[in-house]
């Protein structure tokens, strides 16, 4: 009976520490941008649309952003980044021509559903962005503040909804 428990006791506690390990990140997924939940500024760089697919395990993250900026060109970036604060290579275009905004970006996790992550452009920063997954993992708000590549301050709060 005392191996049994034993047994019984050790099944359980393996069972628990498979499904956590399981535990899908509550970054990965679809995310559709709310431009209407969003606050922009300066307003007039507000995007039309966007939507970002992230690919998440334990050390890095796989970004794939598509969207439609304020002047309606067609917008695209991809890049992977270890959570690790170094800089990794950012590749974006603008209706389809090499976008000279960004080149790098670098990723830090907070938390389980917080995400610090820099912009930059030729080893200068531009802008710092804070994400936060909401607990019910349907939405996820960016905090982003800095300049762009133009100068512009930046200090935009974006809005993205689980697809």
């Amino acid at each position: 009976m005392k191996y049994l428990i034993t047994i019984l006791t050790a099944i359980a506690i393996l069972t628990m520490l498979l499904a956590f390990a399981q535990t899908p990140n509550p970054l990965n997924g679809t995310w559709k941008l709310n431009v209407a939940k969003s606050k922009f500024s300066p307003p007039e760089l507000a995007p039309k649309s966007g939507t970002t697919k992230f690919e998440v395990s334990q050390s890095q993250i796989k970004a794939v952003i598509d969207g439609v900026n304020a002047k309606g060109q067609v917008t695209h970036a991809e890049y992977e980044a270890a959570f690790d604060g170094k800089d990794y290579p950012w590749k974006g275009t603008i209706d389809g021509k090499p976008n000279p905004d960004s080149d790098a970006v670098s990723w830090k996790k907070i938390d389980d559903y917080t995400y610090e992550s820099i912009g930059k452009l030729k080893g200068q920063t531009l802008t710092i962005q804070r994400t936060v997954v909401a607990r019910d993992g349907k939405t996820r708000t960016n905090t982003v503040t800095g300049k762009n590549a133009q100068g512009q301050t930046i200090n935009n709060i974006t809005v993205y909804e689980k697809q």
